[in-house]
Formats: structure tokens, C-alpha cells, sequence
């Protein structure tokens, strides 16, 4: 095999600003639709935000519905839902989610299994799933995010946990990209501090997993059909990733500290939108690799802001590993992982240049120990011995790691069972 020389890029069309939501209706008309399903959750559907998006459709004489069932963290049982309740009122023309990564991962599912054949485990990533492709062309999708962090407004995965394996994983394909990512500030005011950190931390992931994720050029070479969207680190991608880790250094602790920071909301929402243009095409690694048994094997952890339930929010998931998983990075390319660190600078929860002065410490050091210093200022707990795993579980944590083989492969560094092992141990406490 010869090594790679092209990389792909791909992004839906954006639609960015405060009152960008208003324009949907418009934005609807465009593909013709006559009957729109808008899926949110519960949660989103209280604060009015798709009901605002209902009334902007309908004012173009479009029929909308509107599903408020989507469940946070989503699973294969509330996919499969979703896509029983849209076939019963189906068909549809088009799509709009309105909501943070559960809602617009749910509408990519829905929109695949109205659109084709199948059962949803068919779609599933391998080895947990088929990975078969969609065969038929799906329904326009635009997506509203109200959270800033997930991405999945510009990616072409569906995230979801199997939960008879106990398993996070996902379907990955182009055609769930979705067709327009309407991303407007004003949505996000709402959203508590706690999802506000966590999701946070997402941006963070993916900007720092693609910027450092293997080079495209260190793949064997692949015949055009055989490409995946994952295609690792690349000079666009970097782009997006280096400008989303600009904006969050300072967007994100005034975004936890005051909600109603319209100026940070802004930085972060756009943060995220670089992120995912980022990550959506490099891809992501190790700490993605991690969260997923992480989220998918909660005991009892509860966290605040978020519907009282056991659950590890995606993005305090991925990042609970982050710290480690980078310095375990961080021989294949110092040179970025001191860049990452720069961008991110240090600060404490006032905005102030913080006390850790990462330029002191050794070179392999200076990026977990801002990623740590940021962690403790938006108040994530102190590794994943604070949201209920043990010693004990590690090798469960490492096996269901393992699964995501789409996702180490991307790595900089191979990471075996024994690397994801140290990882995750010296993970249990971070501070």
C-alpha cells in the first residue's frame, strides 16, 4: 500500500447568528417540503425555543409537527421510538431537531430509517452493529443546536447507547450529515451552567482530538469509495480546530459564570461550529474512545442540570480521561500538543491569568495541566473515580474501549489494552 495523499472535506450549509432560528421557516421553504417533523426533548420543548421554530415554519405554510420525546443520552430503545412514531405520522419532507446532540443525532436516525430498510443495529458502527450504508437518498435535515458543544449540527454520526451491551457507540455515514446547520446564540441563554460546562468540554475534545489525531498523509491510500469521513488531521480541519480553541479559552468560563453573557454565548457557539467543522472530517481519538463505555456503564452518578436519572454527560465523559489520554499523546507530536496548550492559555474562574503557568512546567506537562486547571474552574468531578468507577473496572472500561476501533484508529499513537489501561487508572483521580 502506498500512503494517502487526498484528504475530503465536507460540511452542511451554515446559517450563523442571534435570530438565525427565525429565518427556518425560509430556510424550510427552500426544499420544497409541505410536512416538517421538528424533534426535541422535553427540556428544550419547556423553554420554547421549537415552538418558536414550529410557529416559523407554519408562517410559511408548511405543515409542522412537533415530537418532544427525544430522550437525553440517546439509546436504542428511544431511537427506535422516535423512528415508530415518525413512521406512524409520516411521511415527511424534511426534518428539523432543534435541541443539543440527543436531538439532532435522534432526527439523523429518524431521518435513515424513514428513508430506508432495515433495523437500526444494521446501521451501527462494526463490531457492535452491521455497518451497512444507506441505500436510498434520506430527507433534507436541519439542525437547530440550543447546546454549544456536541458538533453533530455539521457530523455525519449518530451517537447512541446499546443497552443491552451496556455500550456507547454510533452509525457513521455522509448521508447523515445534515443538509443546513442553523446555530443562533439566543437559543442557548438557557442552558443551564452544568450543560454549559459539560458541553463545553466537548468543543474542547474535539478541537484537541482532531488537531492532534494521525495525519491523513499516514493512512494507506484508499480507493474513493472506500473513504471514510474520519479521514485524520489535515490543513483545513487544523483551521477550524486552532480557531475553535482561540475562542473557548475565553468563551467558555464566562459562559459557566453568566449564562446571559450574549458576547460569550456567541464565541462558544461559534466555537463549536469551528470545532465540528473540525473534528467532523479529521475526526476524533482516544478520549472519545474512552467516554463512550464511561456514559454507557453508569451506576448511579447523578449530575446537576441534567433530568435526575443516572447519566455521564457525553462531553464530562470525554473529557475525564482527556488529561491522561494527551500526555499519553503527546511523543507523536509535541510540537501541536504545546501549540493546543497555547491557544488555550490558562485562566481562573474570574477570567484572570491563573497561578499554574504552564510555560514552567515540563513540555509533555503544560497541556493536561491547563485541561486540569480548566476542569476544576467550570466544576467537573475529579476524574471517574468521582462519578462511580473503581480499580475495579477498569478492564470493563478498557474492553468497551476497544470497541471503538473506528475511533482509536484515528489515534497518533496505538493505544492497546495495557496504554488504555494506565489511562484510564491514572485517570480515577486527576487532581
Amino acid at each position: 500500500m502506498t500512503a494517502e495523499t487526498v484528504f475530503t472535506y465536507g460540511a452542511p450549509d451554515l446559517k450563523f447568528g442571534p435570530g438565525a432560528a427565525d429565518e427556518i421557516g425560509f430556510d424550510v421553504s427552500r426544499y420544497g417540503a409541505s410536512r416538517v417533523l421538528v424533534i426535541t426533548d422535553p427540556g428544550v420543548a419547556a423553554a420554547g425555543g421549537p415552538q418558536r421554530v414550529v410557529d416559523a415554519i407554519r408562517g410559511y405554510r408548511v405543515h409542522a409537527h412537533l415530537f418532544t420525546e427525544v430522550h437525553v443520552e440517546p439509546t436504542d430503545v428511544s431511537l427506535r421510538h422516535a423512528v415508530e412514531a415518525a413512521r406512524a405520522d409520516g411521511p415527511w419532507d424534511a426534518f428539523v431537531a432543534v435541541g443539543g446532540g440527543s436531538s439532532i443525532d435522534t432526527a439523523k436516525a429518524v431521518n435513515l430509517l424513514t428513508t430506508n430498510p432495515g433495523d437500526l443495529m444494521d446501521y451501527v458502527n462494526p463490531p457492535v452493529g452491521g455497518g451497512r450504508a444507506p441505500e436510498q437518498p434520506l430527507r433534507p435535515l436541519v439542525a437547530v443546536p440550543t447546546t454549544t458543544g456536541t458538533g453533530s449540527e455539521s457530523t455525519t454520526i449518530c451517537v447512541l447507547d446499546v443497552l443491552d451491551l451496556k455500550v456507547k457507540t454510533g452509525i457513521s455515514h455522509t448521508a447523515l450529515r445534515p443538509t443546513l446547520a442553523v446555530v443562533d446564540p439566543l437559543l442557548t441563554l438557557t442552558q443551564p451552567a452544568e450543560v454549559t460546562a459539560c458541553a463545553g468540554l466537548d468543543i474542547l475534545c474535539h478541537a484537541l482530538e482532531s488537531y492532534t489525531a494521525k495525519p491523513y498523509t499516514a493512512f494507506d491510500r484508499k480507493a474513493p469509495e472506500r473513504r471514510v469521513p474520519y479521514c485524520g488531521a489535515n490543513p483545513v480541519a487544523d483551521m477550524f480546530s486552532e480557531r475553535a480553541l482561540a475562542l473557548l479559552s475565553g468563551a467558555l468560563r464566562k459562559a459557566v459564570r453568566d449564562g446571559a453573557d450574549l458576547s460569550a454565548r456567541t464565541d462558544l457557539a461559534l466555537a463549536a461550529t469551528f470545532a465540528g467543522m473540525g473534528f467532523g472530517n479529521a475526526g476524533v481519538h482516544i478520549p472519545h474512545a474512552d467516554a463512550y463505555p464511561i456514559a454507557g456503564g453508569v451506576k448511579e452518578f447523578r449530575p446537576p442540570g441534567y433530568p435526575d436519572a443516572p447519566l455521564v454527560p457525553h462531553g464530562m465523559a470525554v473529557a475525564l480521561t482527556a488529561p491522561e489520554a494527551f500526555r499519553f499523546t503527546f511523543p507523536a507530536d509535541p510540537a501541536r500538543h504545546l501549540r493546543a496548550a497555547s491557544l488555550l492559555g490558562g485562566a481562573d474562574a474570574t477570567g484572570d491569568p491563573a497561578d499554574l503557568e504552564p510555560a514552567a512546567l515540563e513540555p509533555a506537562e503544560r497541556l493536561p495541566a491547563t485541561l486540569v486547571a480548566l476542569m476544576r474552574d467550570i466544576g467537573m468531578p475529579n476524574g471517574i473515580g468521582a462519578v462511580g468507577y473503581t480499580e475495579s473496572d477498569v478492564d470493563t472500561l478498557v474492553a468497551g474501549a476497544l470497541k471503538q476501533q473506528r475511533l482509536l484508529a484515528t489515534a497518533p499513537r496505538p493505544a492497546g489494552e495495557a496504554d488504555l489501561a494506565a489511562i484510564f487508572r491514572h485517570s480515577l483521580t486527576l487532581w
